[in-house]
């Protein structure tokens, strides 16, 4: 029996000193789930930068884990060493992946320690350069003429823009062609390239496209318009006619179950911070994304946001009828 002590104080001795040299012991990676080169990963590496300073300087590297609606990635974190060295970043995938993925192998309640919102990220209706419409007004008018014929792209079952994808064709009750791509580059490729006709996505990856008029851009998805110089022209879809047409993309940082508690309360802080560096701001608002600095930075607060959103999308997603197996 008292060996048995001894080891039980020994095993939490050398956890509280771990947890105290956090994070000394190796680089921290963050588990992108969607292909490099989209707007989550971008965000991804935006934090990383902001977050390594209030961590000691520590190197924090950004691994990219597609498929499956995102869910490929959120288990290799949520099946990762509980050591606070591993951290998933996730959207709004993680309150659509319950109902969009069969047989989902982890709970998206509870089998992640939650750390924080990072932000919120407005949708832009985009098109290909060569589209005859060059506002909202005609872009509805060329969609009712050539029903049945209109390539819709997205990034995949589960991504941001598939899930705009779904409220834009309910709201026009009209069905599209839908083209899914291994990731949001592929698509943006081809729609610059005139493979596809639409797309709805995140301002993180349109903004510089829209700068560039490498696409042609037709509203916005927020309750109000933006000031993103890119984007401050643009109407609403809610101007455009569509009642309560509203789709916000939401970022959040996660560590597995079981993390320790001094270390959940280290990275949290250090989110913290970072959600309040200039130059973090600066860089999301460039893209028209919208740095979190409300209660959803706690923990709680964010779990209890996330909570929310699946019981609102879960109708949408079971009416469309569509799976990321």
């Amino acid at each position: 029996m008292k060996r048995l002590l001894f080891a039980v104080a020994a095993c939490a001795a050398a956890l509280g000193a771990h947890a105290q040299s956090y994070p000394t012991a190796k680089p921290i990676t963050i588990v992108v789930p969607f292909a490099a080169g989209g707007p989550t990963d971008r965000v991804a590496r935006d934090l990383a930068e902001a977050m390594r300073k209030p961590l000691g300087g520590v190197s924090i590297v950004v691994d990219n884990a597609a498929g499956a609606g995102g869910s490929i990635g959120a288990n290799k974190v949520a099946k990762a060493n509980p050591d606070g060295y591993t951290l998933l970043l996730h959207h709004i995938g993680m309150a659509t992946m319950p109902t969009l993925v069969r047989n989902l192998p982890f709970k998206v309640d509870s089998d992640f320690e939650y750390l924080g919102a990072v932000n919120d990220v407005p949708m832009t209706v985009i098109g290909r350069p060569s589209l005859p419409a060059n506002n909202m007004k005609e872009l509805l008018a060329w969609l009712n003429q050539n029903k049945g014929k209109v390539n819709l792209g997205n990034a995949g079952a589960g991504a941001a823009s598939h899930l705009c994808g779904l409220l834009f064709q309910n709201a026009l009750q009209q069905d599209m062609t839908t083209v899914p791509y291994k990731g949001t580059a592929p698509a943006m490729t081809d729609l610059i390239g005139g493979q596809i006709d639409l797309m709805c996505d995140q301002t993180t990856n349109t903004t510089s496209q829209i700068e560039a008029k490498k696409v042609k851009a037709f509203a916005v998805t927020t309750a109000k318009r933006l000031t993103t110089p890119a984007l401050k022209d643009l109407p609403t879809m809610q101007e455009a006619g569509f009642a309560g047409f509203e789709v916000t993309i939401w970022h959040g940082l996660y560590a597995p179950k079981g993390t320790p508690a001094d270390i959940l309360t280290k990275l949290n802080a250090a989110l913290k911070v970072a959600l309040k560096d200039a130059d973090f701001i600066k860089k999301q608002e460039g893209l028209g994304a919208v740095v979190v600095a409300d209660k959803r930075m706690e923990p709680a607060e964010h779990k209890k946001f996330v909570a929310a959103e699946i019981a609102k999308w879960s109708p949408i997603i079971k009416a469309a009828g569509v799976y990321a197996d």
